[in-house]
């Protein structure tokens, strides 16, 4: 089976597509002037784009894991999550809180999807 990468950066690559798996790295907002709300959005969006252009879509997801700068944003990231995913196909999913790589990150989600 071939590997692709999408996107490759210096140390990663958007996502790896493996047989019928499609591994998204950990996406982030762009627009960190954002709140929890805005910046879940812009995550939300990303990981659509990317699972598209592996040939996939959130109706396919497997797994998410979700990390929050602050616990206590978990409602309100839920608020997007459950506006954004499909109620027919949850994933499993965990979400937990962690230091970002810059300070204005508020959420990261990566994702496991099928195709």
């Amino acid at each position: 089976m071939n590997i692709v990468r999408q996107n490759p950066h210096k140390i990663l690559s958007d996502a790896v597509e493996y047989g019928n798996l499609v591994f998204l790295a950990g996406q982030v907002a762009t627009d960190l002037g954002q709140d929890i709300n805005g910046q879940t959005r812009q995550v939300l969006k990303t990981i659509d784009e990317v699972l598209a252009k592996a040939g996939t879509d959130k109706s396919k997801i497997l797994s998410a894991n979700i990390w929050l700068t602050d616990i206590r944003n978990r409602d309100s990231m839920n608020v997007e999550w459950l506006a954004w995913v499909d109620p027919a196909n949850l994933p499993a999913r965990a979400t937990v809180e962690a230091k970002l790589a810059d300070p204005k990150m508020l959420v990261e989600i990566a994702v496991i999807a099928a195709k």
